[in-house]
Formats: structure tokens, sequence, C-alpha cells
């Protein structure tokens, strides 16, 4: 690989390239309908038009109404926005959060612990699954707010949030959750989720970086994190970012349209690469667990997960060795770490997520470069010892 060459991109959990029907309908906005949405004049209308429009789609793509689409800049925010709205409307109690959490999640909820609430994560099993009776256990326990995600981020490991929500609602709690890395990969309802909120993200999907939204049952009253002129039905004032919006929108219509074909295609990839991963002896953790068809997680016992990614970035493959947003933290990885995963395993864990753009090839000649580069790095262990 030549330092111009990029190398195949395994890395979609992380973020995606952007679709570029999603550009060319972004364009306008960016060059000519440039108007602020708050504005009455005619290019003002235009902006508040599209972002109608884009409300349509992705409330459409959820199973919600459009009043109940918040637009944010990211997960993050829509994450932070509930947690500590929700908390900001209720005395404090217990917060309860899985195990497996994303820090926007998990750090908020953290917070809230230094400020009278009492934090509670919900165990998982050796799969990565959230244990339904510690569910149960948790809620005998007076409990305001209940956060769990739809799917993990590094294994993919789908989780029953419906359930979880039947639960919690029967408690008196308000429900959230964290949808952003599910959705565009498998059915997402926000009505059958049985939530109070869920949040979601454009650059999972195609889209473009800085638009998610907070799904909200119309009948919660949160306090905003940010106090202004009142948009976002005074749940998130400042100038709407219109062309980030506009594609937010088609990526959420494409994710839906595609959804099917593409999962499909996906799980006969991953399933194909796992194959050859175990006959090398990877251990794929949340395996034998229902996961997002396009994600793999792994270890090789005795090989470290960042020097594997290293070695196969060099190779030509971009790979993650965990969540992208925790990645300045070099400790093994909480999920894996809460899956009873033993420390010395859980570092050498590696993540390939893949995407629209990747082919059957790619994972076949992805396994002769990892053949290569394991039998390598074992070489130079065995001598180190």
């Amino acid at each position: 690989m030549t330092a111009m060459t990029l190398a195949v991109y395994f890395d979609h959990n992380s973020t995606t390239p952007l679709d570029e029907r999603v550009l060319e309908a972004m364009l306008p906005y960016l060059k000519t309908h440039y108007g602020n949405a708050s504005s009455r004049h005619g290019y003002g209308t235009r902006a508040r038009k599209a972002l109608d429009q884009a409300r349509a789609q992705v409330a459409a793509a959820v199973g919600a109404e459009p009043v109940q689409v918040i637009f944010v800049s990211g997960g993050t925010e829509a994450n932070n926005t509930f947690i500590k709205g929700a908390a900001a409307q209720q005395s404090p109690s217990q917060i309860a959060i899985s195990a497996i959490e994303h820090p926007c999640i998990a750090k908020p909820a953290q917070e809230l612990a230094g400020a009278g609430w009492k934090l509670r994560k919900l165990a998982v099993d050796s799969e990565g699954r959230v244990d339904l009776v510690d569910v149960e256990q948790a809620l005998l326990r007076p409990t305001g707010i209940v956060s769990v995600m739809l799917a993990n981020n590094e294994t993919g490991v789908i989780q029953d949030v419906a359930s979880v929500a039947e639960l919690a609602r029967r408690n008196k709690a308000w429900v959230h959750t964290d949808a952003v890395q599910a959705f565009g990969k498998t059915a997402v309802d926000f009505n059958t989720l049985n939530v109070h909120a869920m949040t979601i993200s454009g650059h999972k999907i195609y889209g473009p970086k800085g638009a998610a939204a907070l799904i909200l049952d119309r009948r919660l009253e949160l306090k905003p994190l940010l106090s202004g002129g009142g948009h976002e039905r005074g749940m998130r004032s400042g100038t709407e970012n219109v062309p980030a919006i506009v594609g937010f929108g088609l990526a959420c219509e494409l994710a839906q349209d595609r959804l099917q074909d593409l999962s499909s295609k996906l799980r006969v990839m991953r399933d194909n690469m796992e194959l050859g991963l175990r006959s090398m002896g990877a251990r794929i953790f949340g395996g034998n667990a229902l996961r997002l068809s396009n994600t793999s997680y792994f270890a090789f016992p005795g090989i470290g997960g960042e020097t594997l990614v290293i070695e196969l970035d060099k190779a030509g493959y971009a790979v993650a060795s965990g969540s992208a947003c925790s990645s300045v933290n070099h400790d093994p990885s909480p999920t894996l770490l809460a899956m009873g995963v033993a420390r010395d395993v859980a570092e050498g864990a590696v993540r390939v997520s893949l995407g629209k753009g990747n082919t059957m090839r790619e994972i076949e000649e992805f396994l002769l470069a990892v053949g290569t580069v394991l039998n390598r790095l074992q070489r130079l262990a065995a001598v180190a010892v």
C-alpha cells in the first residue's frame, strides 16, 4: 500500500462514507438556499420547508410522528439531552443503564450519581445481552430513568429493549434507548420498542456528520440543555444546520429502502469472514447472540488488539480496536469486561464493521492478510519469549 492509497474500509460502526445522493441533496442548501429557517422571507421559508420535509423523513423511518423529532448535532447531544433533561424534571432517585452503554450515556449517568442520584449498572451475560432478571431486581428500588442501547457498537449484539421498556414503564421510570448503531442495520420502530425516547444519528447511515435526532414521547417534558430562541419546540435552541438535516432526512429514507437486501448481503459476508477467523483461532465475542449483520468483534490469544489494528492498516485494511469514541482510552473494553471476558483477552479485541460498499472479494483478501499478519506477530511473540 502506497502512502496515497486508502485502505479497504472495515470501520462503518465508527462512521460511514457520505452517500452521493445525500451530498447532492445537501449542496443547494450549502450554496444557494442558505436562508435561516426562522426568517420570514422567501429564503427562510424555503429552508423551513426543507426542515419540515427532513423531519417527516426521519419520523417515517422510525415509525414516529414529525412532531416527535428533535434535531440535534449528534448522538452524544441527544443522549445527554435525555439523561440530563429527564433528571432535571424529577426528584433524584435511581438511574439504571446497561453495563455496556456508550460513554455518552455512561458519563452523564455518572455525573448524576454525584448529584444525589444512585447509578445502577444492569448486568449482561457472557454474550453481551442485558439480563432481564437483573433489570427486574434493579427496579425494586424507585427508579426515574432507564437507558439501554438497542445494539452494542462493539459486539453488535441486539438488546431486548421492548422487554426492558415494559418493566421500566410498569415501575413508572422514563425509558430511553440509544439506537445509533442499530438504525439502518436492523428494523427500528419507536412504538414497538415502547420507549419514551430514542436516539439516532446521520453519520452511521451514509449521511452527514453533525445531524442527529432525539425521538421523544410528546407527553414528556425535558429541561433543554441549551436556552435561547426556542428552536426545535424549545428543546434545542440555535440556528438549525439545514444542509446537514436535509442530508440526514434523505439518508434515513434511503436506509429504509436498502435495509433488507443490505442486511442479508452483509450477514453472508460477515459469516464467511468469521468462519475464516475461527479457523485461525479467533474468539468471536457475542457470536451466539442476535447481532447486527455487519459487525464482528474478535481476538486472537496472545495478540494485542492495537498491534493487530496497526499491522492490518499497514496491510491495507482499516479496522478498529473498539469504539472510536473511546480511542483515547487504551484500557480494555468495558463492554467485554462486563461480559466476563478476561482482561488479557479483552486487550486483544478487534472490530470489523462492514458497509454497503464492501465485497466478498475484500473479505477473502482480508482473511489472507490476517493470516499473514498473524503468523508474523506470533513468530515475533515466540522469539520474545
